[in-house]
């Protein structure tokens, strides 16, 4: 079993970016998704049942980094300025 971290920042988009991968419905800033599954495919099937707006297919594009259950790790540290 593995955690799952999906993580897509657009803060500094733009319509130059075509290939930018929309990861969500809602026009979002940053998008972080977390799944605990045996494999990214079902994190990503169970992302899916929830029916919250994820577009599966554009966070396939997007290597999630994968966090083994069974070793310690920093799962998330963040710093914001503007």
């Amino acid at each position: 079993m593995n955690l799952y971290l999906w993580r897509h920042n657009r803060k500094f988009h733009s319509w130059s970016m075509f290939s930018e991968p929309c990861v969500h419905q809602s026009l979002y800033t940053d998008a972080i998704a977390i799944a605990i599954a045996e494999s990214a495919e079902e994190a990503l099937e169970l992302l899916e049942s929830r029916e919250e707006g994820w577009l599966i297919e554009e966070l396939r594009r997007i290597p999630p980094r994968v966090f083994p259950l069974d070793s310690p790790a920093i799962l998330f540290s963040d710093i914001r300025s503007e």
